[in-house]
């Protein structure tokens, strides 16, 4: 019985230590951006750990730049994602509720159809959509919240198998009292799913947050820095002009440090329906 308990306590010591490590090799860049945000250094990478000079210089000037309008590139950021947010998240469900409760005809071919379309990367489409986009005059923030929309449809599958766990018998007896579908949908599926609405909402939130593939290739046609959202922005700090991956390093960290923050505030405030959407779109396919 002691050496089952010693070997018990061994092996768990093990695994802590296995974390302690892990978590280490995490927060380490992390730490490392965070203190270099603060460095006061114009000659390139900062190659120190910890900042000879501490200062909120980056941090003043990269709000007060003229030649690179941060505040304009939070500003459509944050408008982009608010409204591919709410867009996406209301597309997605609405699909997935679909799916998950309602049979017609063509519905198995439609699903496996949009397994074998989500298997590829979006940005295979992105020339394409680049020259549809071009036709109708929307090279500008418009168009990049159609791309984000029109792809949420495809991401059904988490959502879908959250609808697939809540019993059917719920919704039968709702429609023999009088209910519509409709009714039986806002009524009674969506206070319901709120762990997967968050964790749908999250993830519609994110991807157009931390984007520069479609939004490079979809503003940069416009030469107006201030259309630009932040990582496109940030990505244009460093490159603009000869020298300038020298003279902005740290006020490209401290950018990235902002932008880490409502990321990771929101993950903060809803990781408990985070976790619950995910594990329980999980459950059944």
């Amino acid at each position: 019985m002691k050496s089952y308990h010693a070997q018990r306590r061994l092996s768990l010591g093990f695994r802590y230590l296995l974390l302690i490590f892990l978590a280490v090799l995490w927060l380490v860049p992390i730490v490392w951006i965070v203190l270099a945000s603060f460095s006061a250094n114009d000659t390139g990478f900062v190659s120190t750990y910890w900042p000879k000079e501490f200062t909120l210089q980056n941090y003043i000037g990269i709000f007060t730049s003229e030649q690179f309008p941060f505040v304009y590139w939070i500003r459509n950021t944050l408008m982009v994602s608010i409204i591919s947010t709410i867009l996406s998240t209301f597309v997605t469900i609405c699909v997935a509720y679909t799916l998950s409760r309602l049979r017609f005809r063509l519905r198995k071919p439609f699903l496996q159809i949009a397994l074998v379309l989500g298997m590829f990367p979006g940005f295979m489409a992105m020339i394409a959509l680049y020259y549809i986009l071009k036709s109708f005059n929307m090279l500008n923030l418009g168009g990049l919240i159609l791309v984000y929309v029109g792809g949420a449809g495809l991401g059904f599958y988490i959502a879908k198998g959250f609808f697939d766990t809540i019993p059917v018998a719920i919704d039968e007896a709702a429609v023999m009292d009088g209910a519509t579908k409709w009714q039986v949908f806002w009524h009674i599926g969506l206070p319901m799913s709120r762990p997967i609405i968050v964790y749908t909402a999250l993830t519609a939130f994110i991807a157009p947050w931390i984007d520069f593939i479609f939004s490079g290739i979809i503003l940069s046609a416009s030469g107006d820095s201030k259309t630009y959202t932040i990582a496109y922005g940030l990505y244009n700090m460093l490159h603009s002009t000869r020298g300038a991956s020298t003279t902005y390093f740290t006020q490209f960290i401290a950018g990235c440090v902002i932008i880490a923050i409502p990321i990771t505030v929101l993950f903060v405030i809803m990781q408990k329906f985070y976790v619950n959407g995910i594990t329980a779109g999980a459950d059944k396919g």
